[in-house]
């Protein structure tokens, strides 16, 4: 009964940190491309011209991503509840939850390196009056990469928590 007692905890902590991750992972793109802010996302989120720019893109990578910790939480915490310990399912959740910000933080990033000619500026919806198209169209890429990314982590994060439940239940049944 703990062990779901702990349940919404670990979930409040996943959108915690899912909304840290984009609040980081939006100063990173925003030095990629500022006006994916300033023609863009400020606009979608309803963020006031008077906020300082890093400010806002904080803002809007908070109130992107922070329910990405739900659906990423929810079925990892869930799966931990089948280890034995409450102290097991609070440590195996942290690490998953720290590999899963690592792959997607990785992965978002690593998209930065994919080269952004015109195949890919035609994929992404530009606002007119945009300077630089590329900057613009790599930001994009990022931002829709590192959701592709989060998807990705959590069915690895959900492979990890299974083998170590399987490796718990042996352990505690004395291998059998």
């Amino acid at each position: 009964m703990m062990k779901l007692l702990l349940l919404p905890v670990l979930i409040g902590f996943a959108c915690c940190v899912a909304g840290l991750y984009g609040m980081i992972h939006n100063q990173i793109s925003y030095t990629v491309a500022p006006e994916y802010f300033t023609a863009f996302k400020f606009r979608q989120f309803r963020i006031s011209d008077t906020l300082p720019p890093r400010l806002g893109a904080a803002l809007v990578g908070w109130q992107a991503s922070w329910w990405m910790g739900a659906l990423i939480g929810a079925p990892i915490g869930m799966a931990t509840l089948f280890l034995p310990t409450l102290t097991q399912v609070a440590t195996v959740f942290l690490r998953v939850t720290l590999l899963v910000v690592a792959i997607t933080l990785a992965l978002g990033c690593a998209s930065l390196l994919i080269p952004v000619g015109p195949d890919i500026i035609a994929l992404i919806p530009i606002p007119q009056g945009v300077v630089d198209s590329r900057a613009f169209a790599r930001a994009g890429l990022m931002h829709d990469s590192s959701y592709l990314a989060g998807i990705l982590a959590l069915l690895i994060g959900l492979a990890w928590v299974i083998r170590r439940v399987r490796r718990a239940r042996a352990a505690s049944s004395g291998g059998a």
